[in-house]
């Protein structure tokens, strides 16, 4: 098991379980004690988790989003299949508003040198952009970044996004139903994606398949406001089927 996979591993079972001791997760990843100890100090320090004596406990309550530190290493190969294809979508020219999470960080990877506006709306998507070189041409918004998250928000936020018109919106989700429609953790997240929802022609929403079927307590917009949804191919199919009824083009990667 790599580095990655263990620590991965670890986040997730202390977050399924509320706490672990050492010596339960030596024995579920193989792992030396020593090795445990120095995995927990890391993922702590990416508030991942509490180290307590003996063990660690999870921060994330119930309803919560888990950290950008553990959702980053969840289902990477699922995430970039999604990016991908959405890339694909957008054509040479166009002026495109970039979500924030984890799924949209890798989008921000793809276009990285294409030739495109990109407005990021988080601070890793921004930092990611502004190494490119070739033909991208970045417009950094205003705000104020969620702490632990780097997603901007706030008024400067909003009036960023008033000012431009954008050809494509490149939406992520906390949750997303055919019945529920768009929802996010944070109240302020759900402000800008409306804002974003609202200023573009085209709304391209790029989630993995854990998302669909979730709802979490900020609603977005209903699904009728999304063009095209691109998920991986582990989607539940009454999902996928529930949301293409509702008039949106449903692409599985």
């Amino acid at each position: 098991m790599s580095n990655a996979d263990r620590l991965r591993q670890t986040g997730e079972a202390v977050r399924a379980a509320g706490s672990l001791t050492v010596a339960e997760l030596a024995a579920l990843t193989g792992a030396s004690e020593m090795t445990v100890r120095r995995d927990l100090d890391a993922l702590a320090a990416q508030g991942v988790l509490e180290r307590v004596r003996g063990g660690a406990r999870s921060l994330v309550l119930r309803g919560e989003e888990p950290p950008f530190a553990l959702r980053v290493q969840d289902g990477a190969e699922a995430k970039r299949r999604v990016a991908a294809a959405v890339v694909e979508l957008i054509g040479d020219g166009e002026t495109v508003v970039l979500d924030s999470g984890t799924t949209c960080l890798e989008v921000a990877r793809l276009l990285r040198g294409r030739r495109v506006t990109v407005m990021p709306l988080s601070l890793q998507a921004v930092a990611v952009l502004a190494e490119g070189a070739g033909q991208t041409a970045l417009l950094v918004p205003g705000g104020r970044p969620r702490p632990g998250e780097g997603a901007l928000t706030g008024p400067l936020t909003l009036s960023s996004l008033a000012a431009v018109r954008f050809d494509t919106a490149v939406i992520g989700c906390c949750g997303l139903d055919a019945a529920q429609g768009l929802t996010a953790y944070d109240l302020d997240d759900a402000a800008v994606k409306q804002a974003a929802l609202r200023s573009s022609r085209r709304v391209l929403a790029a989630t993995d398949s854990a998302k669909l079927t979730h709802t979490a307590h900020a609603f977005v917009a209903p699904v009728t406001a999304l063009h095209t949804l691109v998920t991986d191919r582990s989607a539940p199919r009454e999902a996928i089927d529930a949301i293409g009824a509702a008039g949106v083009t449903v692409r599985t990667v």
